[in-house]
């Protein structure tokens, strides 16, 4: 597994290398997916780029394990549109599709005179207080990131501030948005309603669902969020998004509660 300074190289245009930092929590030969959802969402925001469109919705389906080492993304075009499209990016590794992300792409405006938003703004990361304790968390991608917690952080709910030094990819442009969706997927690990493995449970998600009223900035990403376990082995995770200048979208991750 390479060590290189970033979460991916690239060898082609559609073939990619994960490094140790794109390590996953669950089991040591699979990538975590926050940083999968980044690199996805780089392929997606690159695929016949319009200026007058924007990605206002991803959604990923987490179809298996995600392996390490190489893999392909393929991106395509599942309904073209003048004001309206839909593109579609396949990561596959090992002859199988291990994650499918469709996204929206919806015409951009001047709405100002109308624009509100009712989620409210939380303290930003020169308020948090120390950093988040994730050694309860294996892998080399919790490792590579900085978590910082606001007051009242407890167990079921949560206030983190997060952020990464390390690029998506080596020697290759990066924007804030791919590098931002790159640490969403972190929210069902911020705030769990029990330690990993704690009374024999794992609680991985099986899919990202990610909205977006506008295109976030900056290097720090805020999950404030709410983690619930239904009594039949299903749970969801609920993240509202922000960044330096406020809320700027919501996140969603169904659970599947397991005994170890």
């Amino acid at each position: 597994m390479s060590t290189a300074p970033s979460y991916y190289l690239r060898h082609s245009d559609c073939r990619f290398e994960s490094t140790i930092h794109a390590q996953g929590a669950w089991n040591p030969r699979e990538q975590h997916m926050a940083p999968v959802a980044g690199i996805m969402a780089h392929a997606l925001e690159a695929f016949e780029a319009r200026p007058d469109l924007r990605i206002a919705r991803i959604s990923y389906e987490i179809l298996g394990l995600i392996p390490d080492g190489e893999f392909d993304i393929e991106v395509s075009m599942l309904r073209p549109g003048r004001t309206i499209e839909l593109i579609q990016a396949e990561l596959s590794a090992g002859g199988r599709v291990a994650v499918r992300a469709t996204a929206w792409r919806l015409h951009t405006s001047d709405t100002g005179a109308v624009a509100g938003v009712e989620d409210r703004r939380m303290p930003g990361p020169d308020q948090a207080g120390d950093p988040v304790d994730l050694v309860e968390w294996p892998g080399g991608y919790i490792r590579s990131i900085e978590a910082r917690a606001l007051p009242h952080h407890a167990a079921g709910r949560g206030r983190v501030w997060l952020r990464t030094p390390l690029p998506l990819l080596s020697a290759e442009p990066i924007s804030d948005f791919a590098r931002l969706m790159g640490l969403v997927d972190a929210s069902n690990g911020i705030a769990t309603r029990v330690k990993p493995g704690d009374g024999g449970y794992a609680f991985p998600n099986v899919d990202l669902q990610i909205h977006l009223y506008r295109l976030p900035v900056g290097e720090w990403l805020g999950l404030e969020n709410s983690v619930s376990f239904g009594s039949d082995g299903v749970g969801l995770t609920s993240t509202v998004l922000h960044d330096g200048e406020g809320p700027f979208g919501r996140a969603e991750q169904i659970l599947t509660l397991r005994r170890l």
